[in-house]
């Protein structure tokens, strides 16, 4: 199975899905599914980009205080909640949700999926 199917499966399963992603911690996008018409006024690649390296510094900061590895991380804003969880040490998913999307199932979600996708990494 791609990436690919991978990620049209997530955004197809969660309500309020808008785009789903593979991404390095470089900020560099392996594969991304999203839905056209429901992203077309947002910056989603430019956010993921910036949010992968707070990711790193989460990480960096986690690994300092040794609380553990971190496994997910999300950012809510007004229009956009978005879910990051990590597949690899550097490699992670990021899922866009619309603010009314299905954050819990969007959790979920994301928690099955890494592990197809760190077997297809």
């Amino acid at each position: 199975m791609s990436f690919r199917t991978h990620l049209e499966s997530v955004v197809n399963q969660v309500d309020g899905a808008l785009a789903c992603s593979v991404m390095g911690f470089d900020g560099i996008s392996v594969e991304t599914f999203q839905k056209d018409e429901a992203v077309e006024d947002l910056d989603l690649s430019g956010a993921w980009v910036e949010y992968a390296n707070l990711l790193t510094q989460l990480k960096n900061a986690a690994e300092a205080l040794k609380t553990g590895a971190v496994t997910e991380v999300s950012i809510n804003s007004e229009k956009v909640l978005t879910i990051m969880r990590l597949v690899s040490p550097e490699y992670f998913l990021v899922l866009a949700l619309s603010a009314e999307g299905n954050y819990g199932k969007g959790r979920y979600v994301l928690r099955v999926t890494a592990p197809k996708v760190r077997a297809e990494l």
